[in-house]
C-alpha cells in the first residue's frame, strides 16, 4: 500500500483537529500526540473567542459553550486568517442559523447579544479615524456625514439588558435602538436611542447630499410634524449634541 502523500495527512489531521469524534488522525501519527494538537487546537480557539463574548458564556454555561465552540471549528471555514477577525467570524456563523444548532436549547437571542458584545471589540480595533473638527454653526447649511466610529444599532431583543438574570424569551415589541461609539479615549460607549434619533443618523447615510436642515425637514415629514418649528429647534439640539460628542460632522 503506497506511503500516504503530506497533503493527505495534513488533510486527515485537519479533518481530526475540526472533529475528532468522528474523524481519526493520520495513521502513521502517535494518538496520544494529535490528542494534544487536538485539546491544543480547542483550547486556544475557546480563549481566543471568550474575551469577547463574557455574558453570553455566563447565560450558556461551559458545557453548551463547548458545544457551541465546537461545532463552529467543526462546521464553519472562515474567511481571514487573523486571531482579531475570529470573533467576527464567529458572529458570522452564528447569524447562518447553522443546521447542527437547530436543536437544542439554545437562547432566543443569542445571536443579536453575541453581536452586541462583539462591537465592543470591533470598535476597540477599528482604524478608522474620528470625523475632524468641524463648523457647528453650519450645521444646518452644510451636508452631514456620521463618525465611522459611531454605529446607530437596532436589535428585536434588548441585548444591552440581557444577562443570567434577565433571559427574555418573547422580544419585545419595539426594537431596541442604540448608538455605540468611541470615545477620544478609546472606550467604547453605548447609549439607547429614540426612534427619531436613530432614523436621523440612518437618514445621513441614505441621503449624504442633504444640508442638516433639509435632514431635519425630511424627517419632519416622515414623523407627519411637516413646518413644526419646534420639531427642528429640537432636532438641531439634536444635531448639535452629536456634534459635540463626534458622532455626526459637518462636511467641509
Amino acid at each position: 500500500m503506497d506511503k500516504p502523500s503530506l497533503f493527505q495527512q495534513q488533510t486527515t489531521m485537519g479533518l481530526y483537529l475540526r472533529d475528532p469524534e468522528h474523524c481519526a488522525p493520520p495513521a502513521e501519527m502517535d494518538v496520544a500526540r494529535a490528542q494534544v494538537y487536538r485539546d491544543l487546537i480547542f483550547l486556544n480557539l475557546s480563549t481566543l473567542l471568550s474575551g469577547t463574548f463574557p455574558v453570553l458564556i455566563k447565560i450558556l454555561g461551559d458545557e453548551q459553550w463547548r458545544t457551541l465552540v465546537r461545532v463552529f471549528l467543526r462546521d464553519y471555514r472562515a474567511h481571514t486568517p487573523k486571531f482579531g477577525e475570529i470573533a467576527n467570524e464567529f458572529v458570522e456563523f452564528l447569524a447562518s442559523e447553522p443546521p447542527a444548532l437547530s436543536e437544542g436549547d439554545w437562547p432566543p437571542f443569542m445571536v443579536e447579544l453575541a453581536h452586541y458584545e462583539w462591537v465592543e471589540m470591533a470598535l476597540q480595533q477599528s482604524e478608522a479615524e474620528p470625523l475632524a473638527p468641524g463648523d457647528i454653526e453650519l450645521i444646518l447649511e452644510r451636508p452631514l456625514q456620521v463618525s465611522p466610529l459611531a454605529w446607530p444599532l437596532a436589535y428585536a431583543w434588548p441585548v444591552q439588558l440581557v444577562g443570567p438574570d434577565f433571559q427574555p424569551q418573547v422580544p419585545p415589541a419595539q426594537p431596541t435602538l442604540l448608538l455605540v461609539r468611541r470615545a477620544e479615549d478609546w472606550s467604547v460607549k453605548f447609549s439607547e436611542l429614540s426612534p427619531l434619533a436613530w432614523r436621523l443618523l440612518q437618514r445621513i447615510g441614505e441621503f449624504p447630499e442633504l444640508d442638516g436642515r433639509a435632514q431635519l425637514e425630511g424627517l419632519a415629514v416622515e414623523a407627519g410634524t411637516t413646518g413644526s418649528p419646534e420639531f427642528i429647534d429640537s432636532g438641531l439640539a439634536l444635531l448639535q449634541q452629536m456634534h459635540g460628542e463626534g458622532v455626526v460632522g459637518v462636511v467641509a
